[in-house]
């Protein structure tokens, strides 16, 4: 568990003004019924992921009488994100008791030979995705007041009586997004594989898609930066759905610290509010996200309103650097970069600084801040030379991070895309790195991204696109219709939570494939 800091007496400086702009650009959702497809049984296998079996037709769904401790699996044929409904009826003798059910989602098969009984981690049994309804009168619609994120759906009958059964007549889940997939093209490929990648990188941020960028519709169904500028670069690719990360942004600028650092998230529900937690890459990555939204939309409007707080985000980060230049690691939960166990971050962070820092230099060169720009470029370029000097090892030709001197995936990549070396450096770094398959590793879809557009950067198309094909691709050969929050191909039940029954299996920060794909793997 990440040592996090909550500071309940936090002061928040609130924007109106930026909140105003931002609930301006609140999206109307698009609804679709959805009908499930199927009724499946999952069975636990040898292997991590359990298989599916087509039970029957869901046309013979109100033919199923469920007596105590009869189960009902429904499979949706793709993930949903929505509101269920039920329609439910008894056979048999009048109904003398209660009907008492459980009702449990997955948003893949794995969750639904879980057991929330068995779950002992450290973040809120409460995400898991299980209801235990009673039920007086047959026949009754059940409107499920909860929005929930799943592709199966169990039915369990905990106990009706000796005299009567319970009748699932009809499933209906309406299903929310803020973009419809008919606005998007597929990309065009003969590999199925590639067009598999798409597909699924597209579902996902679909569903991602709500009244805000969410991390993911299960968990933890709120705005994050880091994942915000991953969905932002996919979605300016696809959906085109400018105004939704206009408000994203403006929300994050509205509500600041007291010294104007941006929180690393924030909720808009039951009113908006940004969290006590705080990244510092998260944070430097808000001036790189604001960046990107101008040169895709031309909203030079914002681009002004919000540029005061892409400044400050690297003058904040500025005062963690030591006399060498080197940025000094913080306590605790201090920044993101990967959920790697026992990563040094201090290198990765030296790259993400430089990177944000090119990032805000080239906003004051837009906006014609002189000033700004000076600052900027002085800083990327003391920063980018601390690094080589005193981080680049000169006998294994690969950057070391903190005072053990740890080799990691992270710290090459970020100083491959913030250009503290060229990309024949750069490829050979990758190689390198590679080569050595060093402890510390790569287990979240954002850092894996980062690694593929690193490799891209350094002109190794062939080994990115193998590279995606192998990572993202593993997801879609264990049957995933949208991509998840975590995969280690080594470990594939790993979770940083203590138990994989709350791991998210449709989250923002992994649908980059269909990006990556269109900007520079299509033909322009």
């Amino acid at each position: 568990m990440p040592e996090v800091s909550i500071d309940l007496n936090m002061v928040r400086v609130t924007n109106e003004g930026f909140v105003k702009k931002a609930e301006a650009c609140a999206p109307k959702l698009h609804e679709i019924v959805v009908k499930p497809a199927s009724i499946v049984d999952i069975v636990k296998t040898q292997n991590v992921y359990p298989e599916v079996v087509l039970r029957d037709s869901i046309e013979h769904l109100s033919g199923y009488h469920l007596s105590k401790g009869d189960k009902l699996c429904l499979d949706f044929g793709d993930h949903q994100v929505g509101y269920v409904t039920l329609k439910l009826a008894s056979v048999g003798s009048p109904q003398d008791a209660p009907a008492f059910f459980r009702l449990k989602f997955g948003e893949i098969a794995k969750e639904m030979t879980e057991d929330s009984k068995d779950y002992d981690g450290w973040i809120s049994r409460g995400w898991i995705q299980e209801e235990f309804l009673h039920v007086d009168v047959l026949p009754a619609e059940l409107k499920l007041p909860r929005r929930y994120a799943f592709r199966y759906m169990e039915i369990e009958a905990i106990d009706t009586s000796l005299k009567w059964q319970l009748v699932v007549e009809d499933v209906t889940c309406v299903s929310v997004s803020s973009v419809s997939m008919d606005q998007v093209k597929p990309f065009e490929s003969d590999d199925e594989m590639i067009r598999a990648l798409d597909r699924v990188s597209l579902r996902t941020l679909m569903n991602c898609m709500q009244s805000v960028f969410e991390d993911g519709p299960k968990r933890d169904r709120r705005l994050w930066l880091g994942d915000l500028r991953l969905q932002a670069l996919a979605n300016y690719a696809t959906f085109r759905n400018f105004d939704l990360v206009k408000r994203c942004l403006y929300l994050f600028a509205a509500q600041t610290r007291e010294d104007g650092l941006v929180s690393a998230c924030l909720f808009t529900e039951p009113q908006f509010i940004v969290d006590d937690t705080f990244l510092l890459d998260y944070s430097m990555f808000f001036g790189a996200a604001l960046l990107d939204y101008y040169k895709a939309s031309g909203d030079m409007k914002t681009l002004q309103d919000l540029s005061e707080c892409a400044y400050r985000q690297m003058e904040l980060a500025k005062a963690q650097f030591d006399e060498k230049d080197l940025l000094q690691s913080g306590e605790g939960f201090w920044a993101f970069i990967d959920w790697t166990e026992g990563l040094d971050k201090q290198a990765a962070m030296q790259g993400v600084y430089i990177y944000c820092a090119k990032k805000v230099l080239e906003i004051a060169q837009i906006l014609g801040n002189k000033e700004k720009e000076a600052e900027l470029s002085s800083e990327a370029a003391a920063k980018t030379e601390a690094a080589r000097k005193y981080l680049l090892d000169p006998a294994s030709g690969l950057f070391v991070s903190g005072e053990e001197k740890q080799i990691n995936y992270a710290s090459q990549v970020w100083m491959v895309l913030a250009g503290v070396v060229n990309p024949a450096e750069g490829g050979r770094i990758l190689e390198k790195v590679a080569a050595l398959k060093p402890e510390k590793g790569m287990v979240s879809p954002y850092m894996n991204h980062h690694y593929v557009e690193a490799l891209l950067l350094c002109g190794k198309k062939e080994a990115a696109m193998d590279y995606m094909k192998y990572y993202w691709g593993g997801m879609i050969r264990h049957g995933a219709d949208t991509f998840w929050e975590l995969y280690n191909p080594e470990n594939p039940a790993e979770s940083p939570y203590g138990s994989s029954i709350v791991n998210s299996y449709c989250h923002a920060w992994s649908c980059t494939p269909t990006y990556l794909l269109r900007e520079y793997f299509s033909e322009k």
